[in-house]
C-alpha cells in the first residue's frame, strides 16, 4: 500500500479551522538560506495549502528583494509600517480581498549589510530582533502561531542575544523554563523528541532525570494524540544496550526506567528503556509513534538520515504552535538554488494545521 504524501499527511492534522490565523514567519539570519527559500514558497503568492491563512513576514526587507531580484520573480509581499495596526487587513477573509503576504521590518533593521553566505555578528543581530518581535506580536495576539527560518547559534550569541538557539530564546520570551518545552522533530516515517537541546555530551548524564524524562513523555504524549497516533511512544536508553541491565553505565536502570514506570502507571502508553541501536529503525516501521531521545545527535542522525528533507521542527510546550524547517543556515547553499525549500514548506502548512482557530 503506498505511503501518503506528506501533504496529505500534514493537512490530515488540521485540528481546527484556520481561517483567521496570522502566522509570523521570521527570516532568521538573513544572510542564510531563510531568505531565499521563502522566496521559491511565496514566488506565485500564497501557496493553496495555506488558503484562508495571512503570513506575517519578519526581517529585513533587502534579504527578499536580494532574492527576488536575483530570481526575477515578481514582488510577493506587502510591506507593513507597523504590524499592530492592520489587524483588519490581515485577518480579512472576504473572497474578493484574499489572504496575503506581508513583511515587516523591525526598527534598526532597514540598512541591514547583506552578505549573503557569511555568519556576521549582523546578521545574528537581525535574527534576535526579528525574533523579539515575533514574540511581542505573539503575546498581543496579532500573530497567532510562528514558523522560524534558521539562524546562527554563535551570531546570536555574539549579537549579545544570551540563548543557545530558538528554544530557549522562545521558552524564556514566555516566561518558561527550558525543561517545560521540548523540541520534537515530524516526519511522514519517524517522529523524534529530545530530552536535551544543545549541552555538550558529556554534560547529558547529570542532565537526565527521571523528572526531566516523565515531562518530555508528557509533551510528547500530548503531541501524538493530538495527530491522532496512537501507537507507543518509546524512551530510547542513555547507554549502549541501554545499559545491560547497569553492566554498561547506571542511568538506564537507576533514572530512565523509573520514569518509564511511573509514566505507565499514569495511564501512558511508553516503553523503553530500548536500545538506540534498534529503536529508530523500529519506529520507522511503525511500531512507535515517537522516539523520546537522550541528547540531540542521538536523535538527530537517524531523524536526518530518513527527512533531511521534509523534516519539520515543532517546539512543544509553548503557549502557541511554533515550526521550524529542519535545517541550518545552509550559508554555502545560499543563492545557488539547490537547497530544498520542502521543509520549509512543510513547516508552514504543519503551523497552520495544529493551530486551533
Amino acid at each position: 500500500m503506498p505511503e501518503p504524501s506528506v501533504q496529505g499527511q500534514i493537512q490530515g492534522l488540521t485540528l481546527g479551522l484556520t481561517l483567521g490565523l496570522t502566522l509570523g514567519l521570521t527570516l532568521g539570519d538573513p544572510n542564510g538560506l531563510g531568505p531565499e527559500l521563502v522566496c521559491r514558497v511565496f514566488r506565485h503568492g500564497l501557496p493553496k495549502s495555506l488558503t484562508g491563512v495571512s503570513v506575517l513576514i519578519i526581517g529585513p526587507e533587502q534579504a527578499l528583494a536580494h532574492h527576488q531580484q536575483a530570481s526575477g520573480g515578481p514582488v510577493f509581499w506587502h510591506r507593513l509600517s507597523d504590524p499592530t495596526q492592520p489587524s483588519e487587513r490581515l485577518s480579512e477573509r472576504s473572497t474578493d480581498q484574499p489572504p496575503s503576504v506581508h513583511l515587516y521590518t523591525p526598527p534598526g533593521l532597514d540598512a541591514f549589510p547583506m552578505r549573503p553566505g557569511a555568519a556576521t555578528v549582523e546578521g545574528g543581530r537581525a535574527a534576535g530582533l526579528a525574533l523579539e518581535t515575533a514574540c511581542s506580536l505573539l503575546q498581543s495576539g496579532h500573530v497567532q502561531a510562528l514558523t522560524t527560518c534558521p539562524l546562527n547559534k554563535a551570531a546570536l550569541q555574539r549579537a549579545g542575544f544570551d540563548f543557545a538557539g530558538h528554544t530557549e530564546f522562545l521558552a524564556a520570551k514566555a516566561g518558561l523554563e527550558p525543561d517545560d518545552v521540548c523540541m520534537h522533530f515530524w516526519g511522514p516515517r519517524l517522529r523524534v523528541s529530545l530530552a536535551t537541546t544543545h549541552p555538550p555530551l558529556r554534560a547529558v548524564p547529570g542532565l537526565i532525570t527521571t523528572e526531566l524524562i516523565l515531562r518530555k513523555l508528557e509533551l510528547t504524549m500530548a503531541a501524538m494524540h493530538a495527530q491522532n497516533l496512537r501507537a507507543p511512544v518509546a524512551v530510547c536508553g542513555l547507554n549502549p544496550h541501554a545499559g545491560e541491565d547497569g553492566r554498561i553505565g547506571g542511568e538506564d536502570r537507576r533514572v530512565i526506567a523509573p520514569a518509564v514506570v511511573q509514566a505507565a502507571a499514569r495511564g501512558w502508553n511508553v516503553v523503553g528503556p530500548l536500545a538506540a541501536d534498534t529503536i529508530f529503525h523500529r519506529a520507522a516501521q511503525g511500531d512507535f509513534s515517537a522516539v523520546l531521545a537522550m541528547y540531540h545527535d542521538q536523535g538527530l542522525t537517524a531523524f536526518k538520515l530518513l527527512h533531511f528533507h521534509d523534516g519539520v521542527q515543532i517546539t512543544l510546550g509553548l503557549p502557541y504552535v511554533r515550526t521550524s524547517p529542519d535545517h541550518g543556515t545552509g550559508y554555502d547553499l545560499v543563492g545557488q538554488g539547490k537547497a530544498s525549500a520542502q521543509s520549509l514548506r512543510n513547516a508552514l502548512d504543519m503551523a497552520a494545521a495544529l493551530t486551533v482557530r
